[in-house]
Formats: C-alpha cells, sequence, structure tokens
C-alpha cells in the first residue's frame, strides 16, 4: 500500500476570511464533502442537485423489482441539512465560468472561492441510438420506477394476451451487463418468476418467458474473485437464468435484442446496466477530461488545469496511485473516502497545514444474487465469503449505509417481510 502523501501549505496560503465552496451533486461524494467541511466556520457550503433529495444507488434495483418503496432509499436535501452550515439549491447547471468563478444556473449566477465536481455519472449507450431510445437504464430513482411500471404493465398486458408467441416475448427479459447491478436485477427477477409472477397471474402458467443476462467480459461480476465468478453463474443458472457471456448487444428495436455473436432474442424489456460515462459540464475543456469523460484530478482530486476547481467520485480520474493507474474504481466507498478527504484537505488549507493525498482503502467488494445467496470478496479478492454469512453482511452494510433510522427502520421491515412471505406488496403501478 502507497504511504500517504503530503504536500506542504504556507501559512500565506490560510485566509481567515470565510470562502464560498460551490459543491455540484449531492450524493456519496458531495454529501460526505458538505457535512465535513461544513463543520468550519471558515467555509460556506452551497450544494447543487436537480433533485430535491440524496439517494442510495445501489438499492434501485429493489425498488425497480417492487421490493422496496423510493422513499425507503431517500431523503430530501433540506430535511437532510436542517441545524447544518449547508445551503442547498435545486438547479441543474448550464455552464461554468472559471475566469468569473461563476457556476450559471437557469434562475441564479452563482460566484465561489471553490467549485467541487461530485456530479457523478450518467448512463453509457455507447452510440446505440435504438438502445437508448428503448431499453430501460438503470441509474436513478426515475429510472427504478420507469421500470416497476413497465414490468408490471408488461405482466398485465401478457395476462390479457391470447398469442402465445406474443405473450412469451412481453414475458422475456434481457438484461445487459454482467456487474454488481446486472447481477442482483437478474436474479431479483428469477426468484420472483419462482415465488410470486404464477401467484398473481395464474392466466400465464406454461407460459412464462426467460430470463437472460448478457456481458461482454468472460466473467459475471468481472472484478471480484473467481470462487465469486463461479458463483454467480451456478446461482443464476440454478435460478433459471439465461447466461451469455463474451456477448453484448448490438441493437434494439423493442422486439428484438441483437447480439454481437448474431443472435437474437424476442423480448419486450431490455434492462441497460451496461455501463457509465461522467457527466460533462461546458466550461471544463476537453484537455481536463480523461477515460469515461471523467475530470483528470492531481493526487488531491484538483483539476488538471486548473487552481480552484475539484472534482471527486465518479466525476474524477486520478492517475497517480500506482496502484491504480487507470483511475480508481467507480465505486461508493472511494466517493465517499475522496469527499472526506478533500473536506480535511480544505479545512488543512484555513490552518496552514499540509494537505494530505488520497490514498484509497479498498474495504472489498459484495453483491446479492438470490433469495439466500450473496458474495463477498475482502483484502483484494483474497477471502471470499458466500452463502448466508455472506447475505448477512450485504443486508448489514447496506443497512448502515442508509442516510438515517427513519430509513433504516423501513428498509428492514421490508426486506423481513419480503424474505419470510417470498412476496411483497408494493407491486402498484402508479402514474404521475
Amino acid at each position: 500500500m502507497n504511504s500517504i502523501k503530503t504536500t506542504p501549505v504556507t501559512m500565506s496560503n490560510a485566509q481567515n476570511t470565510v470562502k464560498k465552496i460551490v459543491i455540484i451533486g449531492g450524493g456519496f461524494a458531495g454529501i460526505n464533502l458538505a457535512e465535513q467541511v461544513a463543520k468550519n466556520k471558515n467555509y460556506q457550503v452551497i450544494l447543487l442537485d436537480k433533485n430535491n433529495y440524496n439517494y442510495f444507488p445501489p438499492l434501485l434495483y429493489q425498488v425497480a423489482t417492487s421490493f422496496l418503496d423510493a422513499s425507503d432509499i431517500s431523503y430530501p436535501f433540506r430535511k437532510m441539512f436542517r441545524n447544518k452550515r449547508i445551503s442547498y439549491r435545486m438547479a441543474e447547471v448550464l455552464k461554468i465560468d472559471p475566469a468569473s468563478q461563476t457556476v450559471h444556473l437557469a434562475n441564479e449566477e452563482l460566484t465561489y472561492d471553490y467549485l467541487v465536481f461530485a456530479s457523478g455519472a450518467r448512463i453509457n449507450f455507447f452510440g446505440m441510438d435504438n438502445v437508448q431510445k428503448n431499453a430501460i437504464p438503470m441509474k436513478t430513482i426515475d429510472d427504478a420506477l420507469r421500470m416497476r411500471n413497465s414490468l408490471l404493465q408488461t405482466m398485465e398486458q401478457a395476462a390479457m394476451t391470447k398469442d402465445l408467441a406474443e405473450r412469451r416475448k412481453l414475458l422475456t427479459i434481457v438484461v445487459a451487463g454482467g456487474g454488481p447491478t446486472g447481477v442482483e436485477i437478474a436474479g431479483m427477477l428469477a426468484e420472483m418468476k419462482k415465488n410470486i409472477f404464477l401467484k398473481d397471474y395464474p392466466e400465464l402458467k406454461g407460459t412464462l418467458g426467460g430470463i437472460y443476462i448478457v456481458d461482454g467480459g468472460k466473467n459475471l461480476l468481472g472484478p471480484m474473485s473467481d470462487k465469486t465468478h463461479q458463483e454467480a453463474y451456478k446461482v443464476l443458472s440454478d435460478l433459471g437464468v439465461k447466461i451469455k457471456l463474451n456477448t453484448y448487444v448490438k441493437d434494439y428495436d423493442k422486439n428484438t435484442v441483437t447480439l454481437s455473436t448474431g443472435e437474437t432474442i424476442e423480448a419486450k424489456t431490455l434492462i441497460w446496466a451496461a455501463g457509465i460515462t461522467a457527466n460533462t459540464f461546458e466550461g471544463i475543456p476537453e484537455s481536463s477530461l480523461g477515460t469515461g469523460r471523467r475530470m483528470i484530478t492531481d493526487e488531491f482530486n484538483k483539476v488538471t488545469g486548473f487552481d480552484n476547481i475539484y472534482a471527486i467520485g465518479d466525476a474524477s480520474i486520478q492517475i497517480t496511485d500506482e496502484r491504480y493507474p487507470k483511475g480508481h474504481p467507480q465505486l461508493a466507498q472511494v466517493a465517499i473516502q475522496q469527499g472526506r478527504n478533500l473536506a480535511k484537505n480544505f479545512i488543512a488549507l484555513q490552518h496552514g497545514k499540509p494537505l494530505t493525498a488520497f490514498n484509497y482503502f479498498d474495504k472489498g467488494d459484495m453483491a446479492i444474487i438470490g433469495r439466500n445467496k450473496a458474495v463477498v470478496d475482502l483484502f483484494k479478492n483474497k477471502l471470499h465469503i458466500g452463502g448466508i454469512m455472506a447475505l448477512f453482511m450485504w443486508l448489514f452494510i447496506h443497512l448502515i449505509s442508509l442516510v438515517n433510522y427513519r430509513n433504516k427502520l423501513k428498509t428492514l421491515y421490508n426486506w423481513a417481510t419480503a424474505y419470510l412471505s417470498k412476496d411483497q406488496s408494493l407491486r402498484m403501478i402508479f402514474r404521475s
């Protein structure tokens, strides 16, 4: 492991006047930075986000499959920031003017002393227009609610149609992407097919379609251990999921999924969990962008070419760490740790103390595959844990990561109900 590097800061850098930090994005990175740095009275913190709530992305798929309510994994910023020295704006950034240190919003312009991009990422459709238009992405609360409604509406259509070929197409689901999101969605859908669908839709007996998962790599959950690869493959296969590796989606016209092998799958639902690309902003030049459109930063998360602009989390690619020459993984733990490290550096700057280079501590990876199955890899894949112990570890880590006790209790209740009954009562179609 690299030793933690520091850089000296002279007392002339430290300022007694209040400095304004504008943070773009209220995800893992932005929240951790805002809450830590706001404890220092020398900073005024303004957080911008186009949503009025923070949410927990690792559990989006459970909202999408009706096992959790959207409110279980989200919480309003204004309530979160009560009695804290953080201002919030519900706004979308139009452009940045680094020369005047101004952020342009639709109805307002904000000046800053320091600007931090914690702006996350969006779905990458790799230039496939038909897929972008017709597939269901899995990145936001809106995506999860759209998927939930779409799946339920499709089931209702299948129950009504007398055309068996059309019914089979309606009931066939293709999941693109074999990372944690794709594997967890496929496993949840397979469990629902096994335990729920025929109870709710007895008309469908004997005609349920297939569930496919497609990934361009040679293994599911690629970055994890070989034991995890094998266990994920076996569990999903035993649940009836059809797995296609070394294969990717080339096209989708709302009826037919075309694969890179030339094979086609007749399906009315394609769920897209196959990749992300960073959000970009006018005013940040191409020379400051790296792989995945992430902003290139130094070891202190300062963006290349700027003295007072920073990027953390999915918005940042930091290639100064010899252990991660292609940048750190776009995971929640990286975002959390970078947000906290940058907060410490802002406070150190005010006191004329040395800055600390970001040093990622890998706490491991995990994924839940089925009702009783999960996989956990610790110590850079040196220790693999599976089965019921991994399941409890997964449940505990995700539960404590929710932002408040209300969300924790609601989620725990819904999980317990779903586990004991093999069912859930959230399968309603709500239209806005």
